[in-house]
């Protein structure tokens, strides 16, 4: 039964997070260290800020970084990616994590961390694999996939040695969502104007974060991201998700995750107080809007009646009145989001231990293989079901 599970929990997550299986020996696999020198001495990046904009991870990797992520708690964790660069995209294979300790806000990989990379990519060229340090990844325990200001000048340094990525995880969001939250970027040179920036999907920051992110945001741009994994990979992922499912079973989301959630109501209860604050301006605003508005018609119905400086203020009045309201709009939105996203992981949770519970605790008193059994559990479970939805 584990293992049947574990196999199903296993192809949860492949489909969740789209990972392509690859024909067994696929070039992706291939490494040609001349084809990658070749690319280290064109440098086409440099003549092109945005020359990469796709990164495909291994199914393996990506076990490798979320576990790592997940291990070290509330406090950030730091790794290295292994791969290789196929004309925009960045290929990545393997990963490894540093021996760094970080804090809740910020990790960086000091001398030892430096002297075990060395270490660790010797040792994997002496085994026959070949394949570069290709970017370095970090956790965001609760607040998102982005680059903070120091994350920013990491990666700057590390670009010297280009080609090279920054990825980012949220562990705390993965486990609520059920699927991978996770951003790869790369950052700006110095002294280069970007375009307008494009939208992304929208994201919940914690208002102790929302103006780092905004100062530094125009300073990198996301990479698409796609998994993918071989044949021979399922057999290291089927041991993996086996002693997942036994870990799902013996813990509730709602526990493991509990810091998370009281952090993320913590941080919905401070927005809503602060654009409360920003309603009672608005309303302010609102009940000169009308007399603003008529000043700006009665001056375009009187012609050259009245100063022209009257005229401009009424309409400055106009626009600053539904300038504000509009603002305000997508502030009371962006609460209304967070609100319904926590809801909707606290109801999974809720609706996960009510199953384990119904499967394992309320069938056994009955005869398991008999029809009294399907009866007690079928009125349950679609109770909880209409709930959630609703």
């Amino acid at each position: 039964m584990v293992t049947s599970n574990g196999k199903v929990a296993q192809q949860t997550f492949e489909l969740n997070n789209s990972v392509q299986v690859v024909p067994e020996g696929d070039k992706i696999y291939a490494y040609d260290n001349e084809e990658q020198r070749r690319i280290q001495q064109a440098r086409p990046w440099k003549a092109d800020p945005h020359h990469f904009k796709h990164v495909r991870i291994s199914a393996v990797a990506l076990v490798k970084m979320v576990t790592h992520a997940r291990s070290g708690g509330q406090y950030e964790i730091m790794g290295l990616m292994q791969g290789k660069i196929e004309d925009e995209t960045f290929v990545v294979m393997d990963a490894f994590a540093l021996p760094v300790l970080g804090t809740e806000t910020r990790v960086n990989a000091g001398a030892e961390g430096d002297e075990y990379s060395v270490q660790y990519q010797t040792i994997s060229k002496d085994v026959g694999r070949p394949e570069n340090v290709v970017g370095w990844y970090h956790s965001h325990p609760g607040y998102g996939c982005w680059l903070s200001g120091i994350d920013v000048t990491t990666q700057l340094n590390n670009q010297i040695f280009d080609p090279f990525l920054a990825v980012v995880i949220d562990p705390n969001r993965t486990v609520s969502a059920g699927k991978v939250e996770i951003g790869a970027f790369r950052a700006y040179p110095e002294n280069y104007t970007p375009p307008n920036a494009q939208t992304s999907d929208y994201q919940s920051i914690p208002l102790n974060k929302i103006e780092d992110f905004g100062v530094h945001s125009s300073r990198y741009y996301s990479l698409d991201i796609s998994y993918f994994k071989s044949s021979m990979d399922n057999a290291l992922l089927e041991m993996l998700w086996n002693k997942y499912w036994v870990m799902t079973l013996s813990q509730s989301p709602l526990i493991s995750n509990r810091a998370y959630t009281i952090s993320q109501i913590t941080d919905l209860t401070e927005k809503l107080s602060k654009t409360e604050n920003s309603l009672s301006a608005r309303a302010s605003l609102a009940a000169l809007a009308p007399e603003a508005v008529s000043a700006k018609q009665q001056g375009k119905a009187n012609g050259s009646s009245g100063s022209a400086k009257g005229k401009e203020k009424a309409v400055l009045d106009a626009d600053t009145a539904s300038s504000a309201a509009s603002k305000e709009e997508t502030a009371i939105g962006k609460v209304v989001r967070d609100s319904k996203k926590i809801t909707v992981e606290c109801n999974h949770g809720l609706i996960s231990q009510i199953l384990k519970d119904m499967l394992f605790n309320q069938v056994s008193l009955a005869n398991p293989g008999s029809s009294n059994a399907a009866k007690q559990v079928e009125p349950r479970l679609n109770a909880v079901i209409s709930s959630a939805i609703a």
